[in-house]
């Protein structure tokens, strides 16, 4: 009787429990590899001959069966396994929080040794007079300066002024320029250095200052001299020295060199015995 009324006076012991859903029961796991009792006739991965388990076990000699997905060739756990992390709630809510601080204990940090301050030590090497190695070996041991951590100067750079409207990033690449591709322009750009680069080899060759000077000696101005020549007049007929021309049709003797000279100069183009004819180019 004490038994059964304890069982009435206690509710939560007939109360129904929640079930607990894995991960297993929401998306059950991948199919499981062949066995041997699996394999009918007429099936892709028929054999004949001796067949065991673990030959459906390795990838290289499953085959896919005809409007069916390829088999898994490795060997899962059971349908109890439970895939990936179970957290249990264990917390106690808003309560616990507040009452217990679950915080991690800052670990003491070992002491570290400082770096020595060679400018320093140096610059009062100078200082004193110190020159040789061996005297600033007994200073530095004498006078050992380290750089605080404090002094992070050394380490502290101070950031470059931006202006307030610059853009970060990669720049976009500029569009190829088709059209002076198609025109030949960077073809004429080319020329046009290449043009003016040797026409200043040239004046550069010709304003080039000669060092030194030369001196001719007897030898070489007699090498180089021309005797003049004198140039005797035409012999002339005594009966026509004196005869003068019957007809003048240019008013002075300078219009008449003028004419001749013009003549002279259009003698290539034009046509007949004299060249005197018409123009062979229109």
């Amino acid at each position: 009787m004490p038994e059964a009324q304890s069982s009435r006076q206690d509710p939560r012991r007939w109360k129904k429990q929640p079930v607990r859903r894995t991960v297993s029961h929401i998306c059950p796991p991948p199919r499981r590899p062949l066995t041997v009792a699996d394999i009918r006739p007429g099936m892709e991965n028929e054999r004949l001959g001796v067949v065991r388990d673990s030959m459906f076990q390795n990838p290289l000699i499953v085959r896919a069966e005809l409007g069916k997905p390829r088999e898994r060739s490795c060997s899962l756990p059971g349908i109890d396994f439970n895939y990936g992390l179970y957290i249990r709630g264990l917390d106690g809510g808003v309560p616990e929080a507040i009452g217990h601080w679950n915080v991690f204990k800052q670990q003491p940090t070992c002491p570290h040794e400082l770096t020595r301050n060679y400018i320093a030590m140096n610059r009062g090497a100078v200082k004193a007079g110190l020159v040789t190695a061996r005297e600033n070996f007994l200073y530095r041991q004498l006078n050992d300066m380290r750089i605080s951590d404090q002094d992070d100067r050394h380490v502290k750079k101070e950031l470059p002024s931006l202006p307030p409207n610059m853009t970060f990033g990669i720049r976009a690449r500029p569009s190829t320029p088709f059209f002076d591709l198609l025109q030949h322009r960077y073809q004429q750009l080319w020329v046009q250095e290449q043009k003016a680069t040797q026409k200043a080899i040239k004046l550069e060759k010709k304003h080039k200052v000669i060092l030194g000077k030369l001196y001719e000696t007897r030898s070489s101005q007699l090498r180089k001299y021309k005797p003049p020549v004198k140039l005797d007049a035409l012999w002339h007929m005594p009966h026509f020295q004196k005869v003068c021309p019957h007809l003048d049709t240019f008013p002075t003797e300078a219009d008449r060199q003028r004419a001749f000279k013009a003549h002279q100069e259009e003698h290539a183009v034009r046509q007949g015995t004299l060249r005197m004819g018409n123009y062979t180019h229109p």
